[in-house]
């Protein structure tokens, strides 16, 4: 069964920046991608950030292009999530997910970190 724990979150000023870190422990780790979520208060869960992991294809919502930057280490079986430029819009609890295939749902979540910016 494969477990996946965020770390990294906290509370920062707007302008700030964040590092999110998603290990992945357990079986083999060999997702056909991961992806980066967050929830914030009364709002829906909005996918923010995914990589494939085999060729690293990379997608990102409008919300964070440009600010926010999805990486993996496939020897560390992680996945990161940097965050520059941090906006209190930006707060929420981030979550990241493995799916096992291109047509499967995300269907390994971790319990999340909570980020809050302050303005």
């Amino acid at each position: 069964q494969v477990q996946l724990v965020e770390s990294g979150g906290g509370l920062v000023q707007a302008g700030d920046s964040l590092r999110l870190s998603c290990a992945a422990s357990g079986r083999t780790f060999s997702p056909y991608a991961v992806g980066w979520f967050r929830q914030a208060p009364g709002k829906e869960r909005e996918t923010i950030a995914r990589i494939t992991w085999t060729f690293g294809a990379l997608n990102y919502a409008d919300s964070v292009k440009g600010r926010f930057t999805i990486s993996k280490d496939n020897a560390k079986n992680a996945v990161y999530l940097q965050m520059n430029s941090l906006k209190p819009e930006d707060t929420a609890v981030y979550f990241c997910a493995s799916r096992s295939t291109s047509l499967s749902a995300y269907d390994h979540w971790g319990q999340g970190t909570q980020v809050t910016v302050s303005s």
